[in-house]
C-alpha cells in the first residue's frame, strides 16, 4: 500500500508540474502579444500627428497665396505731373454718418517730398504739418464741400505723414475721413493741396 500511495502521489506530483509548465509557456507568450499591440498603436497614434501638422502647413500657405496676388481696387490715380502720384483705393459710408477715403501715396520725384500746404488753410488744422489734413470731398449733387473731420483739439482724422517727408520712390498708405454726404449721394469729388480733383465711388459698409 505504501508503495502504491508513493507511485501515485508521484505521478500527481509530475502531472502538476507539467500543468504548471504549459500555463507558464502561455503567459509568456500573451505578454509577448501585449507589447506588440503596444507597439502597433504608438505607431498608429505617431501616423495622425504627422498628418495633421502637414495638413496645417499646406492649409496655411493654400490660404495666404492668393491673398500675396491680390490687387486692391483702383478707384482714382491723381498727378502734379511728376513729384507725387496719389492713388484712392476705397471709400467707404461708415456707420455714424462719416466717409472713410483711403489709399496710397507716392513719391515720384528724385528728392525727399514734404509739403506743409497738404494741411490746409484753416488756421485749426496748422498744428497737423504735412498730412492729408487738406483734403476734402465735394458732393456736386447738393454742392456741398466736406472737410476733414477733427478732433477739439484740432487733429485731423487722417494721415499725418510726419516730419521726415515721404523718400524718393517711397509708396505710403493714407486715409481720410469726411463727413458722409447724402445717403442718395454715390460719388463725390475728392481733391488734396494743389493736385486735380478726382471723382469716385462711394461704397457702403
Amino acid at each position: 500500500m505504501d508503495l502504491r500511495d508513493s507511485k501515485s502521489r508521484l505521478i500527481l506530483i509530475i502531472i502538476g508540474l507539467g500543468a504548471a509548465l504549459v500555463i507558464a509557456v502561455a503567459s509568456c507568450g500573451g505578454s509577448g502579444g501585449d507589447n506588440d499591440g503596444a507597439d502597433n498603436s504608438t505607431s498608429g497614434a505617431e501616423t495622425p500627428e504627422d498628418d495633421g501638422k502637414a495638413n496645417d502647413g499646406s492649409g496655411a500657405d493654400d490660404r495666404t497665396a492668393p491673398a500675396e496676388g491680390d490687387e486692391s481696387p483702383i478707384l482714382a490715380e491723381i498727378s502734379d505731373g511728376g513729384t507725387v502720384s496719389l492713388t484712392v483705393n476705397s471709400a467707404v459710408r461708415e456707420e455714424g454718418g462719416f466717409l472713410t477715403v483711403a489709399g496710397t501715396l507716392t513719391n515720384q520725384s528724385s528728392e525727399n517730398f514734404f509739403d506743409r500746404r497738404w494741411r490746409g488753410e484753416e488756421n485749426e488744422l496748422a498744428n497737423n504739418g504735412f498730412s492729408m489734413a487738406g483734403a476734402a470731398v465735394t458732393d456736386k449733387i447738393e454742392g456741398k464741400r466736406h472737410l476733414i473731420l477733427r478732433d477739439t483739439s484740432g487733429r485731423c482724422l487722417c494721415t499725418q505723414f510726419g516730419s521726415d517727408g515721404i523718400d524718393p520712390g517711397e509708396t505710403v498708405s493714407w486715409f481720410a475721413q469726411f463727413p458722409a454726404p447724402a445717403e442718395s449721394t454715390s460719388e463725390v469729388d475728392f481733391q488734396v493741396a494743389d493736385l486735380p480733383p478726382a471723382t469716385i465711388d462711394i461704397s457702403q459698409r
